[in-house]
């Protein structure tokens, strides 16, 4: 089922606005700069704010209307138990129930615990889980080469098929 909000439950209102370093996509994964601007993720698997950039309903835009670098980015801090409607990575398949994490992009992609010596499952990072799918979406015949990557034409995006997910966060 497709949505026309980033937001599909929002339990506390945290909101922030920061301008965006470069181009951002409603629905990423985003983090703050030390220059006190916004970009999407950039650690692929890493500790992560739980930040998402949301649709600048203000000046009537949807989800798939991107801001250029510059603008000023809606940012949603969402809590525990809020459902966002994210954006998974390009080959990924998760089921529901599904723990998701950063791929360094500003997508979310199936947590894969690492493995010690012992074959004990462990977490690395504490804030390296981000969210559990509510859905399942299997996006593994897609290796991101051809149309369902987003694509800019004057700061829209374009979406080949629907990459978006409802998760809650964890």
């Amino acid at each position: 089922m497709a949505f026309n909000t980033i937001r599909l439950k929002n339990y506390v209102n945290i909101f922030e606005e920061y301008e965006a370093a470069a181009a951002i996509i409603p629905g990423e994964l985003i983090e703050l700069t030390t220059a006190g601007t916004v970009q999407v993720h950039s650690t692929e698997g890493g500790n992560s704010e739980k930040m998402f950039a949301i649709e600048d309903e203000l000046q009537g835009k949807g989800i798939d209307d991107a801001y250029a670098a510059g603008d000023q980015v809606q940012c949603w801090l969402p809590i525990s138990g809020d459902q966002v409607y994210a954006i998974l990575e390009d080959g990924n398949s998760v089921a529901i129930g599904n723990f998701l994490e950063s791929n360094g992009a500003g997508e979310l992609q199936l947590h894969v615990s690492d493995t010690a010596d012992s074959d004990d499952s462990i977490t690395v990072y504490p804030e390296q889980i981000v969210a559990v799918a509510l859905e399942a979406v299997d996006l593994s015949g897609s290796s991101g080469d051809e149309s369902s990557g987003w694509g800019f034409d004057s700061s829209i995006a374009v979406l080949g098929f629907n990459r978006r997910i409802k998760v809650r966060i964890v």
